[in-house]
């Protein structure tokens, strides 16, 4: 399994040596760094543990600076089939990746804060005639019959977005090796500077 840390940038367009154009997001690379292995047989399972970026010692806390060296701004952990291949201390790079590679990118969506029905879940709103007048945008009756309560699941106004969104089949089209970058077809979830795992 192929895996690797990167934040999101702007998108734009790519032009393939054959003319066509796509819809690419830019994602910017920095130095993955092995810190940990995990072995089936002292873990119980198997997995490479990285950090990404770089932040102030004095924001980190004591485990994290006992954890490594290094004060990483994010450590993350990608299970693995079998045991690691990797040392602590590896660098991992993306020209680990292929071009036209099929990769699952994931990230947390842009939060839209409290939104109402029409917008969170797509409703319709109340009907514009026969005497309704300020139900345009209300999602309606949340009773139903002899039920004294509502019931669990009931679609309604609410917190929207900070989810996480993984988008599978996404397609390598660039990688830039001299600013560390990474064009990849089509939208990512998340806004600028939102983290991403990669996975191929």
């Amino acid at each position: 399994m192929k895996f690797l840390l990167g934040t999101k940038q702007q998108m734009t367009q790519f032009f393939a040596e054959n003319g066509h154009v796509f819809p690419a997001t830019v994602v910017s690379l920095s130095p993955v760094v092995v810190t940990a292995l995990k072995t089936v047989a002292e873990n119980g399972y198997s997995a490479v543990q990285v950090g990404f970026g770089t932040s102030r010692p004095a924001l980190r806390t004591k485990a994290e600076l006992g954890h490594s060296k290094e004060p990483y701004k994010v450590i993350r952990e990608f299970r693995l089939e079998a045991d690691p291949t990797f040392a602590i201390g590896d660098t991992i790079d993306p020209t680990l990746f292929d071009l036209g590679q099929k990769v699952a990118v994931s990230g947390i969506s842009k939060g839209k804060g409290f939104q109402g029905v029409v917008k969170r879940h797509g409703f319709s709103g109340g009907r514009r005639s026969h005497g309704q007048k300020h139900s345009e945008r209300e999602h309606g009756s949340i009773g139903g019959g002899l039920r004294t309560r509502v019931p669990k699941g009931m679609r309604m106004g609410g917190r929207m977005g900070t989810d996480r969104i993984t988008v599978k089949n996404l397609q390598v089209l660039h990688i830039d090796t001299a600013a560390n970058e990474m064009y990849i077809k089509g939208a990512i979830p998340g806004r600028r500077g939102t983290l991403l795992e990669i996975i191929g």
